[in-house]
Formats: structure tokens, sequence, C-alpha cells
């Protein structure tokens, strides 16, 4: 057989994908083999890429999802046919929801039996087709490389999102010559980025004319990287902000103009100033139900201007009247460029700044049982508000939100649009991979924490200086809460009467654990395992019935908010 001179090399599929993650600068792999994968892990073995090898298929995409969230990188995951590629669903979804850029890489049976329901064959095409951005499976080795870049790239532009990639055994093994195009042309696929000049002029001169104008800002400013466009802004106009769940550090939480974040657990002012605009500017965010409220009460006097990279998301929950389809740092940038002069909004800031002095996020100290709220205040006290924190989902996600101030962006890690039980832990383990010299704090609740509490195997095995601190009230927080507010106090299997000794069970993983249950435990115990170099687990007994206030009850407006102080 004659080679041609300047023939390119002739590859398996399993090298392919090697060289595309390295053509890519992937720098790091989670996963989890199996059957299926095998071909791609004997070409991982020697490749030169870290792979961190999670204890469950969910814990490696979780991990995946927490590097993507403080890199802004894609989140690499991969896994095996069937259950181990059904187990990345929920992650699938939640990085959909939230708009996390990641490229899972699935095994799938071979070709030739595929559709017969052979050993650990599912359709990951028809399960994952509704929480991707998109999925393919290649069933052409020569297909291969085109395919993987065009997954990185479709994950990593527009609005960023989760590709899976399905690759059949087979596939692994065949041979075909590597072509990586270094440039990718998708005719359906061309997210716009360039805000409209008229649009942008339209919304200056509404800044202009505003009298009681708010800026609400969203993860979307973040995904953008354009937080100092967005403090820019701020300081020309001096306009109050508001920020979602996800946007939290997208606008620094000590400036004089934050009004904290908005919704069903938002601060008062944040509440107010949604309510009572007379024009709402919303940079990258969903306006989804739990910001909105009910939405016949949202903003009903203002006029919506609605920046964001998703043309879908305009107009889907809330009316526009000034819609931009743009990068929220390029839109951003063009509005600075225009120069309008500012509006009087001296009455409206002095209001809201007011309301923000006068009904703070509030709990009750007192002699009895540790206050949740009071172990957040503290974490940030001891980190100078400087650490990277990961929550889990219920109460505790909450009351981080509320007293912990995220000043710089990319420090705050949390599932939003799912509420991922059991995310928090190897979202903090991603984070940590992703941000190696940064302290990270993971505050978790009991419960989403057995979710996934097998992951401290990774923590040990990569000595990853992780601080985790469990909000220990023994119960689902969020769902007694509910049931104590809305269901006459029924607690339908909420009430967690058998815990595990936590501090046992971190020993048992060769970590440190320690045991909170006081104020003087606070100033001594805790300050000392959140400065001390290797990893600690914190088991905080808080108070059990506490409940997270101020809220909007379901069906209710931002301006019927319960509990705005005590």
């Amino acid at each position: 057989m004659r080679i041609e001179p300047n023939a390119k090399p002739s590859l398996t599929g399993a090298q392919i994908l090697v060289e595309a993650l390295r053509k890519e600068q992937v720098e790091v792999i989670f996963g989890y083999p199996g059957g299926a994968v095998l071909p791609l892990y004997d070409a991982l073995y020697e490749c030169g890429i870290p792979h961190i090898l999670a204890r469950h298929e969910q814990g490696a995409i979780h991990m995946a999802e927490g590097y993507a969230r403080v890199t802004g990188r894609p989140g690499v995951v991969i896994a095996t046919s069937g259950p181990g590629a059904t187990n990345l669903v929920t992650g699938l979804a939640d990085a959909m929801l939230d708009s996390l850029p990641i490229v899972a890489i699935t095994g799938q049976v071979s070709t030739a039996v595929i559709g017969s329901d052979a050993f650990q064959e599912t359709s990951m095409i028809g399960i994952s087709t509704p929480i991707t951005k998109h999925c393919q499976q290649v069933r052409d080795v020569r297909q291969l490389a085109q395919t993987l870049k065009e997954a990185f790239h479709i994950a990593s532009t527009g609005r960023k999102g989760p590709v899976l990639v399905d690759i059949p055994k087979d596939v692994a093994g065949f041979r075909a010559p590597f072509d990586y195009e270094e440039a990718v042309w998708l005719p359906g696929y061309q997210p716009n980025t360039r805000p409209n000049a008229l649009q942008v002029r339209r919304l200056a001169e509404a800044l202009t004319e505003a009298k009681r104008p708010v800026l609400l800002v969203g993860a979307g400013v973040l995904h953008a990287g354009a937080h100092q466009a967005l403090l820019a802004l701020v300081e020309r106009y001096q306009i109050p902000v508001v920020s979602t769940l996800l946007g939290l550090g997208a606008f620094p939480g000590n400036h004089p103009l934050f009004l904290g974040m908005g919704g069903m657990h938002g601060s008062y002012a944040a509440n107010q100033a949604l309510s009572n605009t007379d024009l709402l500017v919303n940079i990258g965010a969903r306006f989804d139900d739990r910001l909105t409220g009910n939405t016949a009460h949202f903003a009903t006097s203002a006029t919506i201007a609605h920046i964001d990279i998703d043309p879908a998301e305009i107009g889907k929950n809330v009316r526009t009247q000034l819609p931009m389809v743009a990068d929220a740092k390029e839109a951003l940038v063009a509005l600075l460029a225009v120069s309008g002069s500012v509006g009087d909004y001296a009455d409206w800031r002095r209001d809201l700044l007011q309301k923000g002095a006068e009904f703070p996020f509030w709990y009750v100290p007192d002699d009895g049982p540790l206050k949740p709220q009071r172990v957040i205040e503290f974490v940030h006290e001891v980190t100078g508000g400087g650490a990277v924190v990961v929550t889990d989902v219920g109460q505790h996600q909450m009351w981080a939100a509320q007293f912990y101030r995220f000043e710089r962006p990319n420090e705050w890690v949390t599932s939003g649009g799912l509420g991922t039980m059991g995310f928090g832990l190897p979202a903090a383990i991603g984070a940590q991979i992703g941000r190696r010299d940064a302290p990270v704090v993971a505050i978790v609740g009991d419960a989403g924490f057995q979710m996934t509490l097998q992951e401290l195997s990774v923590v040990v095995d990569y000595q990853l200086p992780l601080k985790i601190v469990i909000i220990n009230n023994r119960s689902l927080g969020m769902v007694r809460q509910w049931q104590e507010l809305f269901y006459q106090e029924r607690y339908s299997e909420s009430l967690m009467h058998c815990q595990p000794n936590y501090c046992k069970l971190a020993d048992a993983y060769g970590i440190e654990g320690v045991l909170i249950e006081n104020e003087a435990d606070l100033q001594t115990k805790l300050r000392r395992a959140l400065l001390q170099p290797g990893p600690v687990l914190v088991d905080c007994r808080v108070a059990e019935g506490e409940n997270v206030y101020p809220m909007v009850a379901p069906l209710c407006g931002l301006h019927e908010m319960v509990g705005v102080k005590p």
C-alpha cells in the first residue's frame, strides 16, 4: 500500500478523541470508566491530561459544572453506556438551565447491536435531546473529529450549555485520518452577539427619561465577562442594582448602589425596586418564576428592557418593550459609548437605600441553638469575602445568598434553575480543581450532602484543601418550612431523625471532622478549620426550626413579602 507523503496520520476513534481534547486545550477530565468506554480510557492512559475519578457519574458531571462555573471553560465529563450515561442526566439538565458549558462524552454499544436492547444500551440521544443544547451520536469515525470540534464550539458560544457526544464502542476502535479544522461554520447556528445600534440608542434615551430605573443583573453578565462594563455603567448613571440568585458577584456586594438579591427570598429593597420601577433593564437574566413571583404584579408600571444573548428568553415570561439580542458585554460597551445625559434619580435612590438600611436581612440571635445565618456571617468574616463559595440546595443556599456578600465575579457556585440536591460537594471539588490556589468553601445541608458524600474520596485522592461546612438542622429544611407554612405543620417525611456522626464519617475518609454547636465553637474551632491548609469537614448543629425570611409566598407578587422584619 502506497502512503502519500503529506497524508494525515491514521488514528483510532479513541485517539482522535484524545487529540481533540488536546486541540481544545482541555485541562482536566472528570469521569468514571465502564465497558463501552474502555477504548477511550485506554487512550487516556498516557495522554497527559489529568483525569479525576469520581465515585458516581452524577458527581463527575457536577464536578465539571463547578469547574466550568469558576473558569468559564467547558467542563469535560466521560461516562460509559447505559446506567453510566443515564447518571449524567441530572447534571445535563442542571447545566442546561444554568447555561454552563459542558461537553459530555458517553460510550455506546457497538453499532452492530444498536437497537437490539444489548447489554447496557440506552438511547442517550433520545434521553438527552430535551436537556442539552445539542447532542449527536457518531457512527462514522471519519466524522468524529469534526463532531467534537462542533461540540466545544456550541457549548462555549452564544448562550452556553451542555453538549453530548455519544460514541459507539466499535467506532472508538475504527481508524481514520485526524483532521481538526480550526474554524467551525454551522449555518443553522449563528448566535448574535452584537447589539442593534438603534436599540442601544433607544435604551440610552430611556435611561435619560426614567425617574425610577433599576438594573437587574443575571448570570449572563458573568458568562460574558461583563462585570467591569456593568460597574462603569452604574457609576455613570448612578442606577440601583438588583441581582438574581445566579447573578451574585456580577456587581460588588459592598457597593452602595447594590440592593441585594431579588425574588422569593430576596431583600425588601430589591423587591420594592422591582415592583415600583418605571424602567427595568434586565441584563442576562431569565425572568424565572422565583425572581418575578406572580407576573401579573411584576413591574406593572415599568418599561421593560431585556438584554439577552438567547432570543428565546426575550418576551417569554415578561412583556418586553426594548428587546436587545446581544452578548451582555458588547451591549454594555455599546451603551457606554452613547453620549446620553444622566437622568434625575436622586429621590428614587434615596428611598431605596433607606429601605435597604431599615429592612436588611435579619435573624434573631439568642442563647439557644446556633443560628444558621450566624454561621454564614462568620464564614464571610473569616474569609474576608474572598472565598469561592459553593452550595447545595435548600435553606442553607438562601442563607448563603443573603448573608455572604459576594464582591467579585465567579466566586459563587450554586444550582439555580434545577435546584439539584447533591450538587454542592462535587461542584465544590470541581471549583477547587479549577481554582487550585483559591480558598473554596462548600456550604451544604445535611440532606443534600448525604446524596453525594461518597465524593469525599476525591477530596482525599487529589489532596484538595476543600472546607465543607454542613448546616445541620436534621431535616429537609426547605421542605419542612413549606410544610409548616402551607401544609398545617404536617411534616410528612421531612424530618431526618437518623443522622450519621459526620465527624466520624470524615475520619473514615481521612479528613478532619469538627463539631460546632455554639458561638464559642465558631470563634475557635470554625476559625481554625477555615484557616488550616488541608481539607476539613465541619458539622454545624443549628436551630432546627429556623426559617428563611423574608419570603414571597406562591402566587403572590414581590410587593407581598412576609417576614420582612422580626
